[in-house]
């Protein structure tokens, strides 16, 4: 095998059919990608192709091709038609989050492709290409970096579900129907209806050359064809994209202004609509279009919107703003986030989703939560108290866990913080916010534990102090986190002989939220419904503390709790195997290797409270000392996934090194996390440098090893999380 992959620089000119024929004869019909660029303009398009010369001879004629003036090959003897593909949406989905260029390419035709060895092979070989493309001065940030940035979170360049291309279906016959005004997208939290919306948004403002048709399976082609049709009736579609949430219009702005075609002047808030007509109008968060109730400062701006439209501010609504200013109308909409009574009411959507010409599609498919259905219908039945105390929710891909101690849990996110980024604390409003006039006092104060609300309204969840703050429902609706910490405050409880979730008005804070309402039922729903929009923002992990004890009890029997260090119960450990357990490897007395130590006649078994999926992939293990103590405290019994293949860079590992002992272990094994460097060379790639990095509040010394020493060294397993003690 030759060198796993090469970058090669062109000046995008009449000189570069030769230069490729001289210097790439050997991939002239081989599968490749490259880059387009221009340095100065920042303009950029990504492609792969099977024939080069061809491909670039058609770009050179291509009118928004000609402004560019560079061209980067990548090649590598291990591309095949489904690595391009895979390798070029991939680099689409970075470059452009990266913020460097402005793609000119289209958002239609991007997959993603299955194909053998993907994982083991082509992810490393793509993070290989970008380390390269860093090094040339192309991309700055880490892969690891973009994952938790917005532009990456909320760019158009996805692959849709199958459940959002019909939507999306939906919405382009919508615009083709003259008897159709609105088509309403109901979904709840995570389900996707930002990324739809901004899908959409850039689908019909990019230019129909910009599409690369090679690309297209036959889904595409019918999308496609639907696009053309709205694009001949419309011509150039005059549309907005509304947000009613402040901070989260700021967020997706910011997105729009790195995205060829898009502009932050695009999304706009619902006053906005007074200034012009459209013919489309896509509504983003429609649960929270508000009408004349509890608007303190906006009543006056409210009022003048409605004036300049003609309609009566007693009765109207943002809806009717909406449904006014534009020819057609895309509404996406979750009635469970409704959080207080400004909101337009439940009834005007109901009516509006009677009306002839309305058109409606339901997404359910959870995309945000790695717990997927089933922890979002966990969170929805608790709140609504439906559910029955059968089994505590578990589940390998997502951590939720109740927590006694306040200050564990605070230390715990602080913990994910470090690991995994975007993790923050959320509370419901049941505390004044004092802060905001007195800079040095705490708003929430449990017991010991003294915590500031945010000190920005406005794009908290990305601010500098939202680390060592606790955000609310208004400066969280909408975002991803990776871990939240949630506090449930006094004013939600459990009332055991009623069986039923009840309310303290007086210890709900939030006078917009409660003023006018008499009917404590309706408080209470807009209560729970803050607390199922906060509890499914966490990406990877959802950490729960109830300030009042019922409620905690309640919780307690669907929900796992950690308790403090000392009180924490210990796993139970069992001396033969059964379906709801893993294999407990005391690594503190192994003598021999790992493989070894598996055959042992005496190894014992974890038992889980319920049955694991494909749980022949898991195993556990004692870790011991300080070195990795931000994240896995000492004494911990960790879950490990057994390694078969892929990249390990970032990852924390439990490795097996033969020249090695680990003075906390014991032993022949350390957990760390992994990082590495490779060499290419002509016929293979080996390690140049394994370095295992510890995450410690103490001063400990990375373990390097170089060269020859990285072959003693085995990845047995990769973390997953801290079952217990």
């Amino acid at each position: 095998m030759k060198n796993r992959f090469s970058i090669s620089h062109y000046n995008f000119d009449s000189n570069l059919e030769r230069e490729i024929i001289d210097n790439h004869r050997d991939y002239l019909s081989w599968p490749l990608v490259y880059f387009l660029n221009d340095q100065q303009t920042k303009y950029a398009y990504v492609g792969e192709t099977t024939d080069v010369v061809k491909r670039m001879k058609a770009h050179s004629k291509t009118h928004n091709k000609k402004d560019l003036t560079a061209v980067n090959l990548i090649t590598s003897d291990l591309f095949n038609k489904s690595a391009t593909l895979d390798v070029e949406a991939n680099l689409i989905r970075y470059i452009n989050a990266d913020g460097q260029y402005h793609l000119k390419n289209a958002n239609l035709g991007i997959a993603n492709h299955r194909f053998y060895q993907q994982k083991e092979v082509y992810w490393e070989l793509f993070s290989d290409i970008w380390n390269e493309l860093r090094t040339m001065g192309i991309v700055r940030h880490s892969l690891e970096h973009i994952d938790n940035s917005d532009l990456f979170k909320y760019s158009p360049y996805k692959s849709l579900s199958a459940e959002q291309v019909v939507s999306l279906k939906l919405i382009l016959e919508c615009l083709l129907d003259d008897a159709t005004n609105v088509s309403l997208i109901q979904g709840g939290a995570g389900t996707g209806k930002s990324i739809l919306a901004i899908f959409l948004f850039k689908l019909l403002k990019t230019n129909l050359d910009d599409f690369n048709f090679a690309d297209f399976d036959e889904e595409d082609l019918e999308l496609f064809e639907l696009l053309k049709s709205v694009r001949a009736k419309y011509g150039e579609l005059e549309m907005a994209l509304v947000i009613p949430m402040a901070s989260f219009r700021k967020t997706i702005s910011k997105v729009f202004k790195n995205i060829q075609g898009l502009s932050p002047k695009m999304v706009v808030g619902p006053s906005d609509l007074a200034k012009n007509k459209y013919d489309l109008v896509i509504v983003d968060e429609g649960h929270r279009l508000r009408r004349r109730v509890n608007l303190g400062p906006y009543f006056k701006p409210f009022d003048d919107t409605c004036k300049a439209l003609g309609l009566d501010e007693s009765t109207a609504s943002e809806l009717d703003w909406i449904l006014l200013q534009s020819q057609k109308s895309l509404i996406f909409y979750d009635r469970f986030q409704s959080i207080k009574p400004s909101d337009v009411l439940r009834s005007r959507y109901v009516a509006l989703e009677n009306s002839p010409s309305t058109r409606i599609e339901t997404l359910k498919t959870q995309f945000r939560c790695r717990g997927g259905n089933e922890y979002v219908k966990l969170i929805h039945d608790l709140l609504d108290s439906k559910v029955d105390p059968i089994n505590k929710f578990q589940s390998l891909e997502y951590e939720c866990y109740l927590f006694d101690d306040i200050e564990q849990m605070v230390n715990e996110i602080n913990r994910r913080e470090q690991s995994d980024g975007l993790s923050r604390m959320v509370a419901g409003y049941a505390w004044e916010w004092i802060s905001n006039k007195d800079k040095s006092a705490f708003d929430i104060v449990i017991g010991d534990i003294k915590l500031r609300w945010n000190s920005v309204a406005i794009d908290w969840v990305n601010s500098p102090k939202s680390v060592d703050e606790v955000g609310c429902i208004h400066t969280t609706q909408g975002y991803d986190l990776n871990y939240t910490g949630v506090i449930i405050g006094p004013e939600l409880d459990y009332d055991f002989e009623t069986k039923q979730l009840v309310i303290d008005k007086s210890k709900y804070k939030d006078k917009a939220g409660k003023n006018t309402i008499n009917d404590i039922e309706i408080l209470k729903e807009y209560i729970l419904n803050i607390y199922k929009t906060i509890l499914l923002r966490g990406v990877k992990g959802t950490f729960i503390y109830s300030c009042n004890d019922n409620l905690r009890k309640y919780l307690s029997q669907f929900i796992a709790t950690r308790t403090t260090t000392e009180e924490r119960p210990n796993l139970k450990i069992v001396d033969e195997p059964n379906r709801k357990t893993i294999p407990f490897y005391d690594l503190e007395i192994a003598a021999g290797s790992f493989s070894e130590l598996q055959l042992v006649e005496d190894i014992r078994y974890i038992e889980l409270d319920n049955a694991i999926h494909n749980q022949e992939r898991y195993f556990a293990c004692r870790v011991v000392g300080e070195s990795m103590n931000k994240i896995i405290p000492n004494g911990s019994i960790c879950l490990f996934e057994k390694y078969t293949h892929g990249s390990r860079n970032g990852l924390i590992t439990l490795v097996e090194m033969t020249d090695f002992i680990d003075a906390d272990f014991g032993s022949n094994y350390t957990v760390k996390e992994y990082s590495s460097k490779k060499i290419t060379t002509e016929d293979n790639w080996r390690h140049e440098e394994i370095t295992l990095l510890p995450k410690s509040t103490l001063d400990y010394t990375p373990i390097v090893l170089r060269d020859e020493e990285t072959i003693s060294l085995k990845v047995i397993g990769v973390f997953v999380k801290v079952l217990g003690f």
